[in-house]
């Protein structure tokens, strides 16, 4: 009876052991895609980072502006790192020629990343995503823009995409849907009066995936941005010229 009890307990321990183990098996991989209900204290613990990192190697100010499909990146970019070697100028040109044999100038243009970025939102054959007024343009605190209509009239997919986030979730944007276009790309479109699609559909550009409202907003108003690795973009270069 007692080496059965002993083996009972010896399993028991192997068996606790090894749940820990499990759960404290650090987070892998050098990015992290945004879940619903994630929070930047909640990734910094799932990823092992800190949030204050996560969020300057994202260029993140408000830690409310991540959403559902956002790529964070949970290292430093090639720029950062690049940094220190540029102030001594002997030192970066050896580390220059041992590493890539190329110039300084063009080793610090491939690192941007916004280029690439920008050169895909242009290669996608945006459209406006409803009829109405221009009235706000992205700005230091506006990150997408406004366009002011009726109550209930249609807001349409700008891209064809699958729907990442449908729901009233986030604080300040009302009933909001995130349509995700590529790895890097998506789109936001808030202050809905009601959602027509759900999380996890395929959507068409030109679909109908809402109605224009007010929630969350003083006005009837569709508040649209589009973002690329998290970073909004300016819309209005890359939809079409409005008809005079």
């Amino acid at each position: 009876m007692n080496v059965l009890r002993y083996i009972s307990i010896v399993a028991g321990v192997v068996i606790v052991a090894a749940l820990t183990a499990c759960a404290s098996a650090p987070y892998q991989g050098d990015s992290y895609t945004v879940k619903r209900g994630d929070t930047l204290m909640s990734i910094s613990r799932t990823v092992g980072k800190d949030h204050h990192d996560i969020a300057a190697w994202n260029k993140i100010s408000d830690a409310n502006e991540i959403y559902p499909g956002d790529v964070l990146r949970l290292k430093p970019p090639a720029t950062v790192a690049a940094a220190p070697v540029s102030r001594a100028k002997p030192a970066a040109a050896t580390t220059a020629a041992h590493e890539r044999k190329a110039e300084p100038k063009k080793e610090v243009q491939s690192a941007a990343p916004a280029a690439p970025s920008a050169a895909e939102a242009e290669r996608l054959d945006w459209m406006w995503p409803a009829q109405g007024k221009l009235t706000a343009t992205t700005d230091r605190n506006l990150k997408g823009i406004d366009i002011t209509g009726t109550p209930g009239q249609p807001v349409w997919a700008a891209e064809s995409g699958k729907v990442t986030y449908a729901g009233r979730g986030i604080r300040g944007y009302g009933n909001m849907i995130i349509v995700k276009h590529s790895r890097t790309l998506l789109s936001v479109y808030a202050h809905n009066k009601s959602i027509m699609v759900k999380e996890g559909q395929t959507v068409n550009r030109g679909q109908q995936i809402a109605e224009m409202g007010d929630t969350d907003s003083r006005t009837v108003k569709l508040y649209f941005e589009i973002r690329s690795n998290g970073k909004a973009l300016n819309p209005v270069p890359l939809l079409p010229k409005p008809s005079s």
